[in-house]
Order: C-alpha cells, then sequence, then structure tokens
C-alpha cells in the first residue's frame, strides 16, 4: 500500500502550465493574481495546489455573478445594463482592477461561456472565453472558442489552460495582442 496520497487535483491537462508558471514566476521573483468567471476559481485552485506558490499567488476573485463584480471589480449598475457577455474589453478591465487593488506583478481574468446552456452571439456560446493578462507592459488579451461545446466541466478546463498559456507567453515576451 503506498503512502503516498492518489489525487485528481489539479487536472492532468493544467500540470505541465503550472509547472512553467510556477518555475518562471519564482526564478523573477513576481507575483500573480487572478480574477475569474467561468472557469469557477480553478485556475486559482490550481495554482494554490502547487507547492511553494506563497511566494507568487497575491490572491484571487471569482467574479461569477454580476452582483459580485459591482461588489469586487469596480463594476457600476450601468456597467451591468450595458453587460452583453464575456469580451476582451470586459476581462482587460477586471484584470486592471484586480492587480491595481492586489498589487501583483501580473493579473490574469477570464470571462467565458462554459456551458451546456448560452446564447445566440458567439461570445455566449459554450466554449467561447476573453481572457486578458495586465502587467507593468500593458494589457494582453486573446478570446477563443474551445470547440468542446457545451461540454461544462471540460470548457472550464480549457479556459484555465488557455488562461495560464497566455500568462506564459507574456512572461516569456511571447503575447501579441496587446491593447
Amino acid at each position: 500500500m503506498s503512502t503516498q496520497p492518489d489525487h485528481d487535483f489539479p487536472p492532468a491537462d493544467l500540470r505541465p502550465i503550472l509547472h512553467q508558471i510556477s518555475t518562471l514566476l519564482k526564478s523573477r521573483n513576481e507575483t500573480v493574481s487572478i480574477a475569474e468567471t467561468a472557469a469557477g476559481g480553478l485556475i486559482s485552485s490550481s495554482i494554490l495546489s502547487t507547492p511553494g506558490t506563497s511566494s507568487i499567488y497575491k490572491g484571487g476573485l471569482t467574479l461569477y455573478t454580476l452582483p459580485s463584480r459591482i461588489a469586487f471589480a469596480g463594476w457600476s449598475q450601468e456597467t451591468i445594463s450595458n453587460y452583453k457577455g464575456p469580451t476582451t474589453e470586459i476581462v482587460t478591465g477586471l484584470a486592471r482592477h484586480v492587480r491595481k487593488d492586489l498589487e501583483s506583478t501580473y493579473t490574469i481574468a477570464e470571462s467565458g461561456t462554459a456551458g451546456p446552456t448560452g446564447g445566440a452571439t458567439p461570445n455566449r456560446k459554450p466554449g467561447y472565453v476573453a481572457l486578458a493578462v495586465d502587467c507593468e507592459q500593458g494589457t494582453f488579451v486573446r478570446e477563443l472558442d474551445t470547440g468542446l461545446g457545451t461540454d461544462r466541466v471540460g470548457n472550464m478546463k480549457r479556459f484555465a489552460v488557455e488562461a495560464l498559456t497566455l500568462l506564459r507567453d507574456v512572461i516569456k515576451g511571447e503575447a501579441h495582442n496587446k491593447l
């Protein structure tokens, strides 16, 4: 009988990028904070499952509901009234606000439609995600469709992988979609 615990967390598809991110941030003495919506805390909890992350993780917010964005992300009732679903503009604002408040080197912001339900516009269809990483060099964005359709858990995991991949690309100077 093994004395090592058998954990299924973080999900296997996140482990390689988590290792890259934690190694990069630790070697550079830099920090990260998170503002996530449709990933539901998966990005933060995955980072926190990696030993030694207290030196790189400044905090995170799971802003799943619109009222939570008023309370913690600087939104107003007007912002909510004009809300048309996740966009790169939405995640840019989330990333900038949270980075300012938590004083991290980088902030990842994610907003998407995990499914199984959604809407008619492309940014409201299950599998769509908008991502941003804000840092001293600016805000870098990416949007994509996972191609996983209504697979809610699959989409959430892919949103987390893509968010961490964008962070890695920004840290390494390989991200190109800067606002």
